[in-house]
């Protein structure tokens, strides 16, 4: 005897093993009738000297440099992918001694099976498999002629709604001064949607910085924070009202993120602003117990930080069982944010209704030459605040090497 809801378990499990399996079926069957081998994994480590040190309120001094981590992954076939994640912990070192040699020689198209290679061979080293995955997913989409978004069952729109991630401190530069004419400039451009970095002064001084924000842009266009981890509760709390009473969307990341982003779901209890976090999630295990927890009223993994598209399309339905929005972090180039621009496309409404809560994609507008000079497509809004979902194979995008090697330290 067993009862209903073991019964309803079972059922459950049963179907998804299912799935699971008619899947590795499917890319089996694909794998065959495309025998395709990896001759090779290359890492680009990028850098360059920016024109104006800028960074956020814990940039301390102000950033002068910004680099990168790309990967390429090669065929027998002639058809290349391409990924990106930040350059830290290791991860080039975990490509390149642990994962590269897992991969040549494999067919891209068993794609299950060589996640989970990946994801077992580096104790989860999120930053490498979310750069790999992101790589493997161009070239199978280019050998199967189909656009990233097509691989994981079809994209939900054909355009995606964008906030421009911008108003960073610059050097030489006063928040006050240069904070609203840059909010004005980039709503000139079409954006609807912006998010400014605090943090680096007081509570007082920003309250008035935001403020001058809102009146430039007016009451129509949607506004974010970003702490970038600058706060303790108390002044975190003070700001967050704020800009509640600004009207602005979310206020993101006011405390530290480690350990294990503590206090958060005792400061989302008090402030009356949603607050989001997450950027910095590894994989599905501490999302789950991060949403359990309560953590945040949006969640914000990024798919070079943590495993992939697929991983935090995994997230998305597990914050979806807790009521919990989506917007994922993008701070990269543009093999990144047409990654994102994908996963976006999947990313389902968070109600029935009609969407006005559709996922954005955060969009960085500062200094970035791998955002506008290393590919074919440097991603600008249209008029109404949008950006198409690419349409061509994989990606969608096309990577110039010559230029990739300009930036080149590594």
């Amino acid at each position: 005897m067993i009862n209903r809801r073991r019964m309803l378990q079972a059922t459950a499990s049963l179907a998804v093993g299912g799935s699971c399996c008619l899947e590795e079926m499917l890319q089996a069957q694909q794998a065959r009738a495309n025998p395709v081998k990896i001759t090779a994994v290359k890492t680009y480590l990028l850098k360059t000297e920016l024109k104006r040190a800028f960074g956020v309120s814990i940039s301390v001094p102000l950033d002068k440099t910004r680099s990168t981590l790309l990967v390429k992954i090669e065929t027998d076939a002639g058809i290349v992918g391409w990924g990106e994640t930040a350059p830290i912990m290791g991860t080039r070192g975990a490509i390149v001694d642990h994962l590269a040699g897992r991969l040549v020689g494999q067919n891209p198209l068993r794609y299950r099976h060589l996640l989970r290679q990946l994801w077992g061979r580096v104790f989860h080293d999120a930053l490498a498999v979310g750069a790999l995955e992101m790589a493997l997913n161009d070239v199978r989409g280019k050998l199967l002629g189909k656009p990233v978004a097509e691989l994981f069952g079809g994209r939900l729109r054909d355009k995606v709604p964008v906030y421009a991630s911008a108003m960073n401190y610059l050097e030489g530069a006063e928040p006050e001064d240069h904070y609203p004419e840059e909010a004005v400039a980039l709503v000139e451009q079409g954006y609807k949607a912006l998010k400014m970095r605090l943090g680096r002064y007081s509570v007082r001084r920003e309250s008035k910085i935001a403020a001058s924000v809102r009146e430039a842009v007016g009451p129509e266009i949607r506004l974010m924070a970003d702490g970038n981890a600058a706060y303790s509760i108390k002044p975190a709390l003070a700001m967050g009202d704020v800009l509640h009473e600004l009207d602005f969307d979310f206020w993101e990341e006011p405390l530290p993120q480690d350990p294990d982003y503590a206090a958060y779901d005792v400061l989302r209890e008090k402030l009356r602003i949603p607050l989001a976090g997450g950027e910095v999630i590894p994989e599905r295990t501490t999302a789950r117990r991060l949403l359990n927890r309560g953590a945040f009223d949006i969640i914000q993994p990024d798919i070079s930080l943590c495993g992939g598209i697929s991983e935090v399309l995994f997230i998305a339905e597990l914050a979806a069982l807790s009521q919990v929005q989506i917007v994922p972090h993008c701070w990269g180039g543009a093999i990144l944010i047409a990654g994102t621009i994908h996963l976006l496309s999947l990313l389902p409404d968070p109600h029935w209704g009609y969407p006005t809560d559709t996922p954005l994609l955060e969009l960085d507008r500062s200094e970035n030459p791998w955002r506008t000079e290393i590919t074919d497509r440097s991603f600008e809004v249209d008029s109404d605040g949008f950006i198409e979902v690419p349409t061509r194979p994989g990606l969608g995008i096309e990577v110039d090497e010559k230029r990739v090697k300009k930036y080149q330290v590594g």
